[in-house]
């Protein structure tokens, strides 16, 4: 046999590194309206092209095309801007907050606003939410209190979890939104377990899965997969592929599968790529697949293309791993600007009317981070009693917690 010659160790490497100019050759994106809205009940065999392509309904004119297209009155377009505009103030006004030393950590949604704002609205009352710390417009759009939020994020007196979190990482069963877990992946067999339960139990509530790209990788999202297939779980498999983990680009965790949607195929499980800019997109999208688990059809894998502007996190700099200017260069837009053109174009909304209520929302957003400031920050005002560290975790208190808690003094 002939000699190969010495093996080669492969490593995947992005496009572009910073000081470079960005190419966004290789997203292929198909013209709106071109990808057909198949049945609910399709056979996913016969629609696995969708799991390489990118459902889209908004054009470059901002008109709304296609088969994917009608769902939503001008109101809830409206109510959906509102949405994002308001997230997209929260977040700069916790970032900022971060960078005063209020809070310890902050992660940004920049550029991602319209997949958990627009998801949110596809979902009905009960149905639950395995989060990361990226879906916050899960509880904007719900009508989650923005103090309660900021209150958690300070970790102060009223922080509902008590200090026992992460800021960021909120909770909140009324509004389907269960505990966030920092191991990522972990929320993924969650979410399949819950909506496995729910169909044992006879319930009519589904789950939804959240992961990002770079977490695919976890063996927790393979294992989700085969029970998800395996007892065709009524659970929406959500994969927020925003290019960046958070200093890797989306090829070291995809691998060789083409796509992150493609991951499904393997599994029998119906896989669609969505334009995650793309505000009545992403409803649609949803709306299809929450509809197909809510008719015991089983999971369906969603993958959101779309794009991290900011950093990672308070804690990163994603200057050292791509060009400063990549955002610009992204393909598929800003969502808010996306969705407030369409609007301008069905005259129902107009520049003046825009920037009134950017106005209107900081001016509410700035009143909200004011009340939770008086509750306290980080370093300053009130704080969760230490004694809730030992609350809330067993029904009967263990005798050495109960002895660490009288020598904390508690």
């Amino acid at each position: 046999m002939a000699d190969a010659g010495m093996l080669r160790f492969h490593v995947p490497e992005p496009e572009v590194r910073p000081g470079g100019t960005p190419d966004f050759s290789n997203v292929a994106i198909p013209k709106a309206g071109s990808v057909p809205r198949p049945e609910i009940d399709v056979d996913p065999r016969d629609i696995r092209d969708m799991a390489f392509s990118i459902i889209r309904v908004l054009n470059r004119a901002g008109e709304a095309v296609g088969p994917w297209a009608g769902l939503l009155s001008d109101d809830e377009l409206l109510e959906g801007l509102r949405h994002m505009m308001t997230l997209r103030t929260f977040d700069a006004r916790m970032q900022m907050a971060q960078r005063q030393g209020k809070t310890s950590f902050y992660m940004q949604h920049l550029g991602e606003e319209a997949v958990s704002c627009a998801f949110r609205k596809a979902l009905a009352p009960g149905d639950m939410n395995f989060p990361t710390y990226r879906q916050a417009g899960l509880l904007i759009a719900d009508g989650y209190p923005m103090v309660t939020m900021m209150n958690q994020i300070y970790s102060n007196e009223a922080d509902p979890l008590r200090g026992r979190q992460l800021p960021i990482m909120y909770s909140s069963k009324e509004h389907g939104f269960f505990s966030i877990s920092g191991n990522l992946a972990t929320q993924y067999i969650q979410a399949v377990g819950w909506a496995m339960a729910s169909a044992i139990s006879n319930d009519s509530k589904i789950a939804a899965a959240w992961i990002g790209d770079g977490s695919t990788a976890e063996s927790d999202f393979h294992s989700a997969l085969v029970f998800a297939s395996t007892y065709k779980a009524p659970v929406v498999l959500n994969v927020v592929n925003n290019q960046w983990a958070i200093s890797t680009f989306q090829g070291i965790a995809r691998g060789g599968a083409g796509t992150f949607a493609a991951r499904g195929l393997g599994f029998g499980i119906p896989a669609l790529r969505v334009d995650g800019n793309d505000y009545l997109a992403v409803h649609a999208v949803a709306k299809w697949a929450a509809e197909r688990a809510r008719r015991n059809l089983g999971p369906t894998l969603i993958e959101y293309v779309t794009y991290r502007v900011g950093a990672h996190s308070s804690s990163d700099d994603p200057s050292a791993y791509r060009p400063k200017a990549e955002s610009d260069a992204w393909p598929l837009g800003d969502p808010i600007v996306r969705l407030k053109n369409h609007l301008i174009q069905r005259s129902v909304w107009s520049d003046e009317r825009h920037a009134q209520a950017e106005a209107e929302i900081l001016e509410t957003v700035i009143a909200a981070q004011r009340e939770a400031e008086r509750h306290g920050t980080l370093h300053a005002g009130g704080k969760p009693s230490t004694r809730d560290m030992f609350e809330g975790v067993y029904a009967e208190m263990p005798p050495h917690l109960r002895r660490q808690r009288q020598q904390a003094g508690v």
